[in-house]
Parts: C-alpha cells; structure tokens; sequence
C-alpha cells in the first residue's frame, strides 16, 4: 500500500511538469503530421508505413520523454531534502522507488497511448485499413521500450544525491546508448571490433558485433524488435539474421534493461546516507 501511496502523492508533482508534457507533445505532432501527410496525393495509403515512420523518430524521442519525465524523481526529492518527509511516512526506500516508477511509467504511457490513440482515429478516417495488428505491435513494443528507459531514468535517480549528478547521468546514459552506439565508424562497438577482432583476431562476425550494440542500447534492441510487428517485407532486417538477433531474444533485452537498472536503484538507494 505505501507504493501505491506514493505513487499518488508523486502523480501530483510529475503532473505538473511542463517540459514533459512539451516533450511528449513534439512527438505527438510528429505523429500527427505523418498520419496526415501519409495519405496525401497517395492513392492507395498504408497505416503500416506510417507506423514503421514513427518508430524511427520514436527511437529518439521516447527517450527524451522518458529520461525527462524521471531522472529528478528522487534525486530531486534528496537534494531538497523532502525525501526525508516522504520516509517519515509509513514507507520504505523500496515503496519510494516503486511508487516513483509506476508515477512515471504512467505518465509516459499515457502520453504514448494518447499519440497512439490520435493516429488510430486518423487511420480510420483517411486510410483503407487500420491494420490493426501491425498496430496493437508497435504500440507494445514502443510502450516497453520507453519503460525500460523510464527504468534507467528512475535507477539514476535512485543512485544519485543531486540534480545536476542526475542530469549528467541521464544525459551520458543517452549520449552512450544512442549517439556512440549509433554512429559508423566512431562509435563503442568501432572501438570493440578493434579491440577483438584486430588487436585479438578474435574474428567476432558482424552479426555478433550487432548483438553487442543491442546489448548496450535498448534503442537497437527495440529496433530489432520492431521486426515482430511488421511483414518481413518492410521491416528492413534481413531473414536470415542469427537467433541472437530475433525479435524475441530482443524483448527479453528490453525486459533486462527494464529490470535491471530498477534493482540497482534499489540496492543503491538502500545503502544511500540521506543524512
């Protein structure tokens, strides 16, 4: 009960939150733009290109509506001193850190399902059909991976005692994961093809370099994943790719990457002295 106490209290603060709401409202139009260009002067539209859009300019926003929404859950709380209010309370560290994740998975659900929700009743006024299947997948897939940042977010909060720590923790977590992971030639999985394969001849494939990067970015593990939801004709990843980079090994990646950072949060957390 005291998580759930918590997480009511924190849905009044995170509410209020305008940056969030700015964030989430970028990608909403985004969304709306392509529903409504997508079948402009075309005569034979498809919600399934719109939707294989989306996921691409997802990739990037949903973590900025993530990491925005919970990196000051509770490094906010700690810096000014009001944790101390909150644990004095019938709660534990652990309550305190649940609540705060269900607070704002919430709140970024919510802000998903709304854009969703708005491109679904546009698909169904202009395009033939709403391809519901392809639908439902995306929209489980995009919620899971932006709870799995939501996770990150509230796992740095949870482990850090200043704003400005949390900040520069959610901001280098997505520098790492998207920007180093992503970019050709000068990104870490470069550095590790170096490392294995020309300082080691360790001869690691392509395909086992690929897991790596899904490994350290849930942005690409989403990205594979996205491959259950749409004809293999469109998805843009080839059938003949290892099991290792199968959609389902990719949703266990962002089931990791949901789990883990939460556990670190708490064991962080509990050893914290919040003085």
């Amino acid at each position: 009960m005291s998580t759930l106490s918590v997480a009511k209290k924190d849905f009044l603060d995170v509410r209020r939150a305008k940056v969030v709401w700015f964030v989430a409202g970028i990608y909403t139009l985004f969304m709306v733009l392509l529903f409504y260009f997508g079948q402009r002067n075309v005569p034979e539209p498809r919600v399934e290109s719109q939707l294989f859009a989306i996921t691409g300019i997802g990739a990037l926003v949903i973590p900025l509506i993530a990491l925005v929404s919970a990196y000051l859950a509770i490094a906010g709380e700690r810096e000014s001193g009001s944790i101390k209010y909150l644990l004095s309370l019938p709660n534990t560290r652990r309550s305190v850190v649940l609540g705060k994740f269900l607070t704002r998975s919430a709140v970024v659900t919510g802000a998903i399902v709304f854009s969703f929700a708005l491109a679904a009743v546009m698909a169904l006024a202009w395009y033939p059909s709403l391809e519901a299947d392809v639908f439902a997948g995306v929209v489980a897939l995009t919620i899971l991976y932006a709870l799995t940042y939501v996770a990150v977010a509230i796992g740095i909060s949870a482990a850090t005692a200043s704003r400005s720590r949390a900040m520069g923790g959610a901001i280098g977590f997505f520098f790492v994961t998207n920007v180093l992971t992503m970019l050709p030639g000068f990104s870490i999985i470069a550095a590790f093809e170096y490392v294995f394969n020309s300082l080691l001849d360790l001869g690691v494939s392509q395909d086992g370099l690929e897991f790596i990067r899904a490994l350290l970015s849930p942005t690409m593990a989403y990205t594979y994943s996205t491959a259950l939801a749409f004809p293999d004709s469109m998805n843009g990843i080839p059938e003949d790719i290892p099991w290792y980079l199968q959609g389902e090994v990719m949703v266990v990646v962002l089931l990791a990457w949901l789990v883990v950072p939460i556990a670190l949060g708490l064991w962080r957390f509990g050893r914290a002295d919040l003085g």
